[in-house]
């Protein structure tokens, strides 16, 4: 059982994983580089936990202290207990779910090993907002999507904003990150998927008329908001396909859009 620590020192060490985090660009440097990631709130914390990755740390204001107690008699590592403006100092913002923690990353496993079980798989082109990140991993695991390949310029899920927007659901839904754009989606089809780009391009068919749920197995790609996928992804596509508007709508947000595909594309599957 981990004891609690009391710090009234901003510039204490032992805080180090929790500095500046809302300096985006230097997080997205260090987390990866000290294989750490800050998971933020109640729920999002315990659902790191079962879904096996190690605290390094926990920093809670004391009104947090009762709700987190089963978690903190789990824990082995240290919990710091620090007032409300002195996380805010060590933050740089207001930690209105009282809890972080400090989790350490595992790592990813290779492309292969995530295809070899998965029949519907996510494929992201160059998605690099993190909200967004989060808002598709959370429609994934919910509509049914077995798995995610991100570009390898894609966005961190596990930077805060992803995890938090996603509520846990990239601790739930396989994720791995091809090396090589787009030359690594030969070896998505290879495993036997079907390419099917979305776009709101009039080439493509509606997915009702594809219907890619009774498609044995379907790799759906997905661009950045604005840009949308690039002419090399869609060349190596299989199929184009879109989601039919109504009202002179041209497209939706890459993450409203997600949803609707992957529901498209998840019909009839038996959920567990």
């Amino acid at each position: 059982m981990a004891g609690l620590i009391t710090v009234d020192d901003p510039a204490d060490p032992r805080l180090h994983d929790y500095t500046g985090l809302t300096d985006v660009e230097l997080r997205r440097r260090r987390e990866p580089a000290e294989g750490l990631f800050i998971a933020e709130g109640e729920k999002v914390i315990r659902r790191a936990g079962e879904a096996g990755y190690a605290m390094r740390s926990m920093l809670l204001s004391a009104k947090w202290v009762d709700v987190m107690r089963d978690v903190i008699d789990r824990a082995t590592a240290p919990v710091y207990v620090v007032d409300p403006a002195l996380a805010e100092q060590v933050t740089g913002y207001h930690v209105h779910r009282g809890a972080l923690a400090s989790m350490q990353r595992t790592p990813l496993p290779a492309p292969a090993d995530v295809l070899r079980t998965a029949r519907r798989v996510v494929v992201m082109e160059s998605v690099n907002d993190h909200t967004n990140i989060g808002a598709i991993f959370r429609s994934a695991a919910a509509l049914g999507m077995d798995a995610v390949l991100l570009s390898p310029d894609c966005a961190d899920p596990l930077y805060r904003r992803s995890v938090k927007v996603s509520m846990g659901a990239v601790f739930s839904v396989p994720y791995a990150r091809l090396d090589t754009w787009p030359k690594g989606l030969e070896a998505v089809r290879e495993a036997g998927f079907e390419l099917l780009a979305l776009t709101p391009g009039e080439k493509a068919r509606p997915l009702d008329e594809v219907a890619p749920h009774r498609m044995d197995r379907v790799a759906l790609m997905l661009g950045a908001e604005g840009p949308g996928l690039s002419d090399r992804a869609l060349a190596a596509a299989d199929q184009w396909v879109r989601i039919p508007m109504s009202h002179g709508v041209d497209s939706l947000n890459v993450g409203a859009a997600a949803a609707v595909a992957f529901y498209a594309v998840a019909t009839g599957r038996p959920r567990e």
